[in-house]
């Protein structure tokens, strides 16, 4: 099994990170305007990208200032059955983002794309946080 995975430092407090994570107004501030559902365990995300699809999310868990993990349950058949996560830590006087989209069964051009696309998606977390404007897919700051 293939894992995307990404490293990064927000200069934000946890608290702000985690909640641009663990609620449908965070969520939609850096990944998609477009995202609906209850964002708690057992919980049903969807994440919709116009004509591109949607991602529907269930909600594994969520430990406040430390972790979110999802599965998705609906999407491409190559994302049915992964694990999407974020760790969160802090160092350094920041927090440290460790996530991981996990349980790919292979690692290819779609695999790629989306790791280009989550690093995209990344940044915009980091901005949303830092400066309280992300690039979410539909917004006025998303770029094509």
């Amino acid at each position: 099994m293939a894992a995307i995975k990404h490293l990064f430092h927000i200069n934000a407090p946890r608290e702000k990170v985690y909640k641009a994570l663990s609620t449908i107004d965070g969520l939609a501030g850096w990944w998609t305007k477009d995202t609906t559902g209850e964002s708690k365990v057992g919980g049903v995300i969807d994440f919709r990208f116009g004509g591109h699809g949607v991602n529907t999310m269930k909600v594994k868990e969520l430990k406040e200032n430390e972790s979110v993990v999802w599965e998705c349950i609906d999407s491409a058949p190559e994302w049915i059955g992964t694990v999407i996560s974020f760790k969160l830590d802090e160092n350094d006087g920041k927090t440290r983002i460790r996530f991981t989209h996990d349980n790919w069964k292979e690692a290819g051009d779609f695999y790629a794309s989306c790791c280009f696309s989550w690093g995209r998606y990344m940044e915009s977390l980091r901005q949303l946080c830092q400066t309280g404007k992300g690039e979410a897919f539909g917004s006025d700051n998303y770029r094509k």
